[in-house]
C-alpha cells in the first residue's frame, strides 16, 4: 500500500470510536482508511459463530475467551493477575506492572476491539460531572454537559439506546430536550431489580457529608441493547433497530441468554462490526495492520502511518512470519486504538508530549463488589448483567470527601466476585470441613439450587480522578513479537478513592440490612490481586476495562495532550479520540461519552477537509499603469 493511494483521513483502531469516526466521514464522501491491529473476519456471520463456539468450549470463560490469542497484537488478559497469600500481587502477560496495586482491567486487539465484549451499558455522565475541580480535586473538562448533550444524543441514535428519558430525568438528575425519548424503549427490570425496589425505594442510609441520609430509589440502566423500538422517537418517526449484519430490521432483540460479556448470540447488543456494515464504499479496513509510528513534516503536521501487516496461517491464527512495513499517507489521522495503544504509539512516535502528560492519568473504575444471599429466590442468570442500579451516591456535596460512585445490581449472581458458579458445586462437594465430605445427590441438588438461586451482587463502580503517577511508559527492552515496545503500567489508588470504597462499604451493609440479606463477602483469598488495607479494613476491588486519561484533554498545551475536539496541540492532522482523552471519568461507565465526544470530534475533521477543499480566491493584480 505503500504510496499507492492517499486518503483523506486514517484511523487507527476499528473499535467503537474508530467504526464511528470512519462511518461519520465515509456518509461524507470522504476517502478513510482504517487499520486495524487485530484479526479481522471476512465474514462476520461465520465470525461471530467461531466466537460464539470458541466461548462455549473454553475451560476460563473470561471476557477474550472467545478470541484466538495474538502474538502480532498481543492485548491483556484478566487471567494475568494473581494475589498473593502474604499481600501484593504478581502480574505476567502483555502489561508490565511496577505499580503498588495492579491495574486490573484487560481489553481486546481485534476487528471491534473491546467494543466487542463490553457490557453494553449507556449511562450518560452527569452536568456536574465536568467540572469536579468545583468539589476540589480532579481535573475538569474543556467542555460542559450542554455543549455534549447534542453529540449523546447522535451516540444513542448510533448505538440504539434503550431507556426510559422520563426516568432518566426525575431521578438521575439528567437534563435533556423537551420530548426526547430515547431511540428504543427501556428494558424490563429483572426479578431482581423489582425486589429491591420493593424493600429499597423510599429509604435512608446514613453517608458521609449528607445530612438527614441518601435516599434510596431503583433506576433502570440505559443500554445500547436491541429492544422495542420507541414509536415516538424522531418526532414520530419511531426507530428500527439494527439486526446482525448492520441492516435496520425489527429482529435480534435482547432474550436473555445472560452472556452478554462477552458475546451476546442473538446479535441484540451493539458491537462495532454492526456500524462497519453501514459503511461506504469510500472507507477501506485493513486488518492484521499494526501501527508503529505515526508520520509528520517539518512544521509538526500528521501526513501518515508507518505499520506492520502480518499474515493469518491456517484456522485465523497470527502467523508473524512474513511481516512487511506499509507506509500510508492521508492529511488527518485519527488514534481511536484504546486509552493504552494510543498512549503508547504516540510515545513510540515521539509526538504531542509537549505538556509532558502523554500516558500520564491513567484511570478505571475500580469496582468494590459486596455479595450475598436474598432471603428468596430473586431469579439470576436470566437476562444481561445488570438492568437496574442506584444512582444516589453519583453526585452531591459527598464527593468532596470521598469518590462518588455508582451502585450496579448484579443479575449474574457471584460469578464475577467468585467466579462461575462451578465454585459453589466444589464448596458444597467438600463440605466445610477442610478434608470432609459435603452434600451429595438430591441434598445437593437442592443446596445448590437454593444457593445460586438467592444470589446476588452489589457493584460499586468508583470515580477515579487524574493523577499524573499512573501512567504509561515503554519497557525499555521487553518487546512484542513484531518489535514493538511493551507498555509498563505504574497504577494505584489515592486516599479520595479509599475513602470512597470504605463509604461504599458502609452504604452496603446498610442495604444488606434493609434487604434482609446474607453478606458474604470477603477479600482474605489470594483471588484479589487488587487488595488493600485501609483505616483498619481489607478492601479488594476488580478493574472495571474502563481505561482512559492517557492522552487527556484540556484547554492549554501546556498542561494537556489534546484540545477540545481530540486535536493534538502540537501536530495540525493528528487526533487521538477515545476515552484516553477524558480529564474525568466520572462514575458511568465511559463508551457513551467516549461514542459522542467522537462524533463531535468528527464535525471539526469534516470542517477542516472541507476548508482544505475550499477554493482560493487569488487576488488579482492590476496592470501596470492602470489605476489602483
Amino acid at each position: 500500500m505503500s504510496g499507492s493511494v492517499r486518503y483523506d483521513v486514517i484511523v487507527v483502531g476499528a473499535g467503537i470510536a474508530g467504526s464511528l469516526v470512519a462511518r461519520y466521514l465515509g456518509d461524507r464522501g470522504r476517502r478513510v482508511l482504517v487499520l486495524e491491529a487485530g484479526v479481522g473476519e471476512p465474514d462476520p456471520g461465520q465470525g461471530h459463530r467461531d466466537a460464539l463456539g470458541r466461548y462455549f468450549e473454553a475451560s476460563a470463560k473470561v471476557p477474550t475467551s472467545p478470541y484466538l490469542a495474538n502474538g502480532a497484537a498481543p492485548w491483556p488478559e484478566v487471567t494475568d493477575l494473581k494475589g498473593l497469600e502474604g499481600g501484593g500481587y504478581r502480574a505476567d502477560g502483555y502489561l508490565v506492572q511496577d505499580g503498588e496495586l495492579p491495574y486490573a482491567s484487560g481489553y481486546l486487539r481485534a476487528n471491534g476491539g473491546t467494543g466487542n465484549i463490553w457490557t453494553g451499558l449507556t449511562p450518560r455522565m452527569l452536568p456536574e460531572d465536568f467540572d469536579t475541580e468545583a468539589f476540589g480535586y480532579g481535573r475538569s473538562w474543556p467542555l460542559s454537559y450542554t455543549e455534549l448533550e447534542p453529540h449523546y444524543r447522535a451516540a444513542e441514535y448510533e448505538m440504539g439506546v434503550c431507556a426510559d428519558a422520563e426516568e432518566q430525568h426525575a431521578h438521575v438528575g439528567l437534563p435533556f430536550p423537551d420530548g426526547y425519548v430515547f431511540p428504543m424503549r427501556a428494558l424490563a427490570p429483572s426479578r431482581l431489580d423489582r425486589l429491591m425496589a420493593q424493600r429499597l425505594d423510599g429509604r435512608r442510609v446514613e453517608a458521609p457529608a449528607t445530612p438527614g441520609g441518601v435516599e434510596l430509589r431503583v433506576v433502570g440502566t440505559p443500554h445500547a441493547r436491541n429492544g422495542v423500538p420507541h414509536p415516538g422517537y424522531g418526532g414520530g418517526a419511531g426507530y428500527v433497530p439494527v439486526g446482525a449484519h448492520g441492516r435496520p430490521e425489527a429482529g435480534n432483540r435482547c432474550v436473555g441468554h445472560a452472556m452478554c460479556i462477552p458475546h451476546c448470540p442473538a446479535h441484540a447488543k451493539y458491537t462495532p462490526i454492526k456500524t462497519q456494515a453501514r459503511w461506504r464504499d469510500s472507507v477501506t479496513l485493513v486488518d492484521r495492520a499494526v501501527v508503529s509510528r505515526v508520520l509528520t513534516d517539518e512544521n509538526g503536521r500528521a501526513t501518515g502511518v508507518e505499520y506492520l501487516a502480518y499474515p493469518a496461517a491456517d484456522g485465523g491464527r497470527p502467523e508473524i512470519g512474513s511481516v512487511t512495513a506499509h507506509t500510508a499517507s492521508a492529511d488527518v489521522v485519527v488514534l481511536a486504538a484504546h486509552a493504552i495503544e494510543n498512549a503508547k504509539l504516540l510515545l513510540m512516535s515521539g509526538l504531542a508530549n509537549r505538556s509532558g502528560q502523554v500516558g500520564r492519568n491513567l484511570m478505571d473504575h475500580p469496582v468494590l463488589l459486596t455479595w450475598g444471599l436474598m432471603p428468596e429466590q430473586v431469579g439470576p442468570y436470566r437476562g444481561p448483567g445488570s438492568t437496574s442500579g442506584i444512582e444516589a451516591f453519583r453526585s452531591g456535596p459527598g464527593r468532596r470527601l470521598r469518590a462518588p460512585f455508582r451502585i450496579e445490581i448484579g443479575n449474574w449472581g457471584w460469578v464475577w466476585a467468585k467466579g462461575p458458579v462451578d465454585t459453589d458445586v466444589a464448596e458444597l462437594l467438600r463440605g466445610e470441613d477442610e478434608g470432609g465430605r459435603g452434600l451429595r445427590g438430591r441434598e445437593l441438588r437442592e443446596a445448590v439450587a437454593d444457593r445460586i438461586g438467592r444470589q446476588f451482587t452489589l457493584q460499586f463502580e468508583m470515580e477515579q480522578s487524574a493523577d499524573p503517577a499512573n501512567r504509561i511508559t515503554l519497557h525499555p527492552r521487553q518487546r512484542d513479537e513484531l518489535g514493538p515496545p511493551r507498555p509498563v503500567v505504574t497504577y494505584g489508588l489515592d486516599d479520595h478513592v479509599k475513602e470512597g470504597m470504605a463509604a461504599a462499604k458502609a452504604v452496603s451493609d446498610q442495604i444488606f440490612t434493609l434487604l434482609g440479606a446474607e453478606d458474604h463477602t470477603e477479600f482474605s483469598a489470594a483471588s484479589w490481586p487488587g487488595r488493600f488495607e485501609h483505616g483498619g479494613r481489607t478492601y479488594g476491588y476488580r478493574g472495571a476495562g474502563h481505561g482512559a486519561g492517557t492522552h487527556i484533554m484540556g484547554s492549554s498545551p501546556e498542561n494537556s495532550v489534546v484540545d477540545p475536539w481530540q486535536r493534538c496541540w502540537d501536530h495540525p492532522g493528528l487526533y487521538a479520540v477515545g476515552c484516553g482523552s477524558m480529564p474525568s471519568v466520572a462514575t458511568s461507565n465511559p463508551t457513551l461519552t467516549m461514542a459522542a465526544h467522537a462524533l463531535r470530534s468528527c464535525e471539526r475533521i469534516e470542517a477542516d477537509l472541507a476548508g482544505r477543499d475550499r477554493p482560493v480566491t487569488l487576488a488579482v493584480q492590476p496592470a501596470p499603469g492602470a489605476a489602483p
